[in-house]
């Protein structure tokens, strides 16, 4: 045990006269992070407090108590985590610490996502690199080869989770292609197809070249690239010209959509024109239709029902049939040798030297346009029609007793207020993607993920929870989008489709919190999921946080070589440091331009703790929390004063807005504890002071240095609990579950 030293810089002569108290030799140094943040997640462990059960049984929560739940978003399972995943755990961690201080009975279930398409396209390219290609392997080895590399990401995820001191419930951990959420996805295929909510169909869909599989519209990249858009007629003796950037596709065009209110075209209105274009023999009827522009290009547009989802949608108003001239490898299926087998790009150049040798081309002009791509292959998108299994979203079925769609499920669940959306400007966008949100593509040509559990045999269909008995059955080859099973994923991971205590304890669960980006992908979907199968929502509140970003404001990004790895800013400032500045400052849905600057001041905001308490430890021995000395008036001004900001934390935690407690508690305990009431209480302290106001400002401080670091624990909880550790006068063997600050009686 050491002399008091003193708190900080304005204090290094020696402090003439104040009692010499002991405080534990581990003050003597500066804290540091790589030392105690692996004793203190060792003691978290060994607690079992993540675990509600556990916290019942210790008596930190009474049995009755109040549920608080949050599923933790599930990382993919395709490597490490990214400054993003760190920014959701630290605010997650702040959410669930803070309500597990409040003695609600407090879950945060923890779990990976198997990311079909992501994982499978890594494992692919790995093997690429030793010239293995998936077919050599066969489906059932290279599954193997898949799981390995799941399962190896999967434990250097969880360790990324336990640096962040994010304090889940590692008991209930659940994996999205695990036995329990297979059966989840199952006995939901199954009673959707019963209800007629899944179907099999032929439609256009987005199919990935480079992938080999169709993709959702949420998975596809738009970006600007530049293109020529080609102005022409499909013969000479044909009235109207039309514009496209993609003459090849225009092989396989069926119609020709003018505005019924464009005087240059209404005569042609419901004429048929036979051309033969490049050598192929099309039949061209002219509709008219509101959607054409009269004021885009020539007004006219071709219509391309195989190759354009609006396109295939026109041509359904129209009765116009469909024709497929681009195969799944991106190559032409029609026309002699100078269109067959060739790939789109070489084909547009044929059709263009065809258009100008017969004098049909008017007009070449240079524009920047939008490219649909693969969001994980770098894929062009083609669409193309293709026979897959859909979710029905506008069609009307029974839903206890009442008739209703999925879509007016997911509107209704936030527009009739019980589920809340943080900023609530994103309301807006839910509501605009919901109302243009069309039947859900679900199936995927990949073998990584859940087999669609659907059987044939003959002409005989088998749809089902488990395969059917008898010889001759052939499950379907496609799996499920990796999004319908993470749909589930709030009551799934708590037992459903059984009726367990778990599901009926937390669910719905309190908060979702993750990005803003994610809101179409998995937010509409689990609202969509949980009021189906379960009639209520899957959580009371969305959270939205922001991007990550450089110090610049870019995007992070390989090309830029600007990406932060979360676990090398752990290693140089601690991860209370890299918490505090992922959330103070930062409002829900708003950007945050990471600085290691801004990190590296609250490390050193964590060592001025440590500061605060070695003084504050030299100064209180023999306090006693429980028994109030009459405080001086100055000293019952700063009780008054903490309870105060306790009460306003309270409140802003209530209303999540961490951004704005986290940097009040930091201003309160730099400028006013350690700047202002240790310099200012010194006096107080010396052998020659009253000894009634010295046990009155000694208490005091106590009283301080406890609530400062409850309010704290749930920003920084590794300093904060392991600086608990050593006080005498605490009322918890654990930070975690020391109860959250109330005004002193």
């Amino acid at each position: 045990m050491k002399n008091l030293p003193p708190i900080s810089h304005q204090s290094e002569a020696p402090n003439r006269g104040i009692m010499a108290r002991m405080v534990p030799d581990i003050f003597e140094k500066p804290y540091s992070p790589t030392t105690s943040e692996p004793k203190v997640l060792e003691q978290w462990d060994e607690s079992g407090y993540s675990n509600p059960d556990t916290c019942i049984k210790k008596g930190v929560c009474a049995p009755d108590a109040e549920a608080f739940s949050i599923v933790l978003p599930p990382p993919n399972v395709t490597g490490t985590l990214h400054t993003g995943h760190a920014s959701m755990l630290a605010i997650e961690d702040t959410i669930i610490r803070f309500r597990r201080m409040q003695g609600k009975k407090t879950l945060w279930l923890p779990g990976t996502d198997h990311a079909g398409i992501a994982t499978q396209s890594k494992v692919e390219k790995l093997l690429e690199k030793d010239g293995v290609r998936k077919q050599d392997l066969g489906r059932d080895e290279f599954l193997k080869r898949v799981e390995q590399f799941a399962q190896e990401s999967h434990d250097t995820i969880v360790s990324q989770v336990k640096r962040m001191g994010a304090s889940v419930d590692w008991t209930r951990e659940a994996f999205t292609l695990d036995e329990a959420r297979s059966l989840a996805v199952r006995t939901t295929f199954k009673k959707m197809h019963d209800d007629g909510l899944i179907y099999r169909g032929y439609k256009v869909i987005n199919w990935d070249p480079k992938g080999q599989t169709v993709i959702s519209d949420d998975e596809v990249n738009h970006e600007e690239r530049q293109a020529t858009l080609y102005t022409f007629r499909y013969s000479k003796d044909f009235p109207i010209p039309i514009a496209t950037t993609r003459p090849e596709t225009k092989v396989g065009d069926t119609g020709v959509a003018v505005n019924p209110n464009d005087p240059r075209y209404a005569e042609h209105i419901g004429k048929t024109f036979d051309v033969t274009f490049c050598g192929v023999p099309l039949s061209i009827k002219v509709v008219g239709d509101e959607s054409a522009d009269m004021e885009f290009g020539t007004g006219a547009v071709g219509i391309t029902p195989a190759h354009s989802q609006t396109d295939a949608q026109m041509a359904e108003r129209h009765g116009l049939p469909m024709v497929q001239v681009i195969d799944e490898r991106a190559k032409m299926m029609v026309g002699g040798e100078e269109l067959m087998g060739k790939k789109t790009t070489e084909a547009r150049e044929a059709v263009v030297a065809w258009l100008q040798s017969e004098g049909l081309l008017e007009k070449e002009e240079p524009i920047t346009h939008n490219v649909s791509v693969a969001e994980r292959s770098g894929g062009v998108i083609e669409p193309l029609p293709k026979t897959q299994w859909f979710v029905a979203v506008n069609k009307t079925f029974d839903h206890n007793g009442k008739q209703t769609t999925l879509k007016e499920i997911m509107r209704e669940s936030v527009a009739g207020g019980n589920i809340q959306i943080l900023p609530e400007r994103f309301d807006k966008t839910y509501f605009h993607w919901i109302d243009n949100l069309h039947d859900w593509c679900i199936s995927r040509q990949l073998w990584y993920g859940h087999r669609i559990p659907v059987w044939y045999r003959g002409e005989e269909t088998h749809v089902g929870i488990t395969a059917p008995e008898g010889d001759g059955w052939e499950q379907d080859p496609d799996t499920l989008d990796t999004w319908f099973s993470s749909a589930l994923w709030t009551f799934s991971t708590l037992g459903w489709p059984q009726q367990t205590d778990d599901l009926a304890t937390y669910h719905p669960t309190s908060v979702l919190e993750t990005g803003y980006d994610i809101i179409f992908f998995w937010v509409a979907r689990m609202i969509l999921m949980s009021g189906y199968l379960l009639d209520e929502v899957p959580f009371k509140t969305v959270y939205l946080h922001g991007l990550v970003r450089d110090e610049k404001g870019r995007k992070m990004s390989k090309s830029l070589g600007n990406i932060v790895d979360p676990l090398d800013l752990i290693d140089k400032h601690g991860t209370d440091a890299l918490r505090m500045a992922l959330i103070v400052g930062i409002g829900p849905g708003a950007d945050n331009n990471l600085s290691e600057n801004k990190i590296k001041a609250y490390s050193k905001f964590a060592n001025k703790l440590w500061n605060i308490t070695r003084f504050t430890l030299g100064a209180t021995e023999g306090v006693d929390l429980t028994k109030k000395p009459t405080l001086h008036a100055d000293d019952e001004a700063r009780v008054v004063e903490i309870d105060a900001l306790a009460k306003e934390i309270t409140n802003d935690m209530e209303l999540y807005r961490f951004y704005l407690a986290g940097e009040k508690l930091y201003h309160y305990a730099w400028h006013t504890f350690a700047d202002i009431i240790i310099e200012g209480c010194k006096e107080h302290l010396t052998e020659t002071a009253d000894p009634e106001r010295s046990a009155s400002t000694r208490w005091m401080l106590a009283y301080l240095l406890t609530n400062t670091l409850k309010l704290l624990h749930p920003f920084m909880p590794f300093v904060t609990e392991a600086i608990w550790g050593h006080l005498p006068y605490k009322n918890a063997d654990m930070l975690m579950v020391a109860p959250w600050p109330a005004p002193n009686k």
